[in-house]
């Protein structure tokens, strides 16, 4: 039979997880430096389409993002040349 959680069980492990690393572990390099985050609330519908880009072209959210934008970009600098904007 196993033990149900009780409160202060859960408090332990809370209380593990922050502890600080032990020294052997080397610091994680920030990939991130010097980049931007930008974030949106997208309906489920749109949630959706962002699963299926990401698992059809094998990218990540932000090179799913940058590729989009990239595009979005291109086609209006496009429309901009010949007078459509």
């Amino acid at each position: 039979m196993s033990k149900k959680p009780t409160a202060s069980s859960f408090l332990d492990v809370m209380k593990r997880q922050q502890e600080p690393a032990t020294k052997a572990v080397k610091p994680v390099k920030n990939t991130r430096a010097g980049l931007k985050h930008i974030g949106g609330y997208l309906d489920a519908d749109t949630v959706e389409k962002v699963a299926i880009l990401r698992a059809r072209l094998n990218l990540d959210n932000s090179q799913l993002i940058k590729k989009a934008i990239e595009e979005l970009f291109e086609r209006e600098n496009a429309a901009r040349k010949f007078g459509d904007r």
